[in-house]
């Protein structure tokens, strides 16, 4: 079993502690990394001020991009397991 570290991320210029299994460590800076430069692209459209409140937006925006792939991720899903379905009664006939 992997004991968990600490690991420091940079966001908005100021420094983060973060705990973190060793195995997850990278995936950890990437979220970091985009999660900072979400939040320095809402920064700089001046439309939103305060770090808190860009945080939140950067949060909903992430959120809603995950769950956009999330959503297209079931379509395939569901258009490919058709599409076997398809195969397999194609198949049975000529069998």
């Amino acid at each position: 079993m992997s004991a968990t570290k600490t690991l420091s991320v940079q966001i908005m210029d100021k420094e983060y502690l973060v705990a973190c299994p060793p195995d997850a460590q990278e995936a950890l800076k990437g979220a970091a990394r985009q999660l900072d430069a979400k939040m320095r692209e809402i920064r700089s459209s001046g439309k939103v001020y305060g770090t808190e409140r860009i945080a939140v937006m950067a949060a909903l925006n992430l959120t809603y991009e995950v769950m956009q792939h999330s959503t297209l991720s079931d379509q395939v899903s569901s258009s490919l397991a058709a599409i076997s379905d398809r195969i397999d009664q194609e198949l049975g006939r000529t069998v």
